[in-house]
């Protein structure tokens, strides 16, 4: 296996984890360039399950035959940059968790129909733009039975640094792809929409006639400004979580749990 041993900013390979940003990262002028970054040995052992293919593996020595030990030994062709832990936190600008990061290339997306083909329940992100909240929904989805989830362009990249950090690894779990036109490609596949919305035609969350839906789409906004109102308009549901002593809503992570636990598959 190809250890490199790096004692400087500057050595050759190293900008993938500490100069590049997400956007060059992500390279939307050609996406069979894009890389992303995954963090920490479980998540990282999540997407090559997931059948992402590495580029490069950062860690710090004692990880070698530690906690990256299997991850080194699967792929012996793979670059493995390692120095002191105080090296690499000056390149990447912060303390490693879990020591480990991997650079991996970007996979191809499936379209909206193939990610909705079998679907039952899926959840659309709509303008939501952080990271955080992102991977927490995710990490939702696979837990609570989601069988995919559909984000317009202006939310936030799933395979962002953090979001994948956040989700666990889930964002490798749950079928996932952009969607231009939420309301024309959800009813022309068949679904029914939920926008979680606290508006005054909405109705509670275990509103019998949302589980019974045979294909549900659960409609998720950004925080504070939430969901526009032509989604809002265009729904065939528009949903709230009953909320107690004087609060008024959920953040929009805790929401989108509560909202798939109740509206899942019986």
């Amino acid at each position: 296996m190809p250890i490199i041993e790096i004692e400087s900013l500057s050595h050759p390979g190293v900008e993938l984890f500490s100069r590049l940003t997400e956007a060059q990262l992500r390279n939307r002028l050609d996406a069979s360039k894009g890389m992303f970054i995954a963090e920490s040995p479980k998540v990282i052992r999540v997407a090559l399950d997931a059948g992402c293919e590495p580029l490069a593996l950062m860690c710090e020595r004692k990880h070698l035959t530690g906690d990256a030990a299997d991850i080194v030994a699967r792929h012996p062709e793979m670059p493995v940059y390692t120095g002191s832990r105080e090296l690499l936190a000056s390149l990447t600008g912060y303390t490693l968790t879990r020591g480990v990061l991997c650079a991996m290339r970007r996979p191809a997306l499936p379209t909206v129909d193939e990610v909705c083909r079998d679907a039952r329940r899926v959840a659309v992100i709509q303008g939501v733009t952080d990271t955080t909240n992102i991977g927490a929904i995710f990490r939702s989805a696979a837990a609570l039975g989601i069988d995919a989830v559909l984000l317009t362009p202006d939310s936030c990249d799933p395979l962002n640094r953090r979001a994948v950090r956040v989700s666990m690894g889930s964002v490798f779990l749950v079928p996932w792809t952009w969607m231009d036109k939420p309301a024309d490609d959800l009813r022309r596949l068949g679904f029914r929409t939920a926008a979680m919305a606290l508006t005054t035609r909405s109705v509670p969350v275990d509103d019998p006639r949302l589980a019974a839906e045979r294909r549900l789409a659960i409609v998720l906004g950004t925080e504070g400004d939430g969901l526009p109102c032509d989604a809002i308009a265009g729904a065939d549901y528009v949903v709230r979580i009953p909320m107690m002593h004087g609060v008024d809503s959920l953040n929009v992570a805790a929401a989108s749990a509560v909202a798939f636990w109740q509206l899942r598959v019986r």
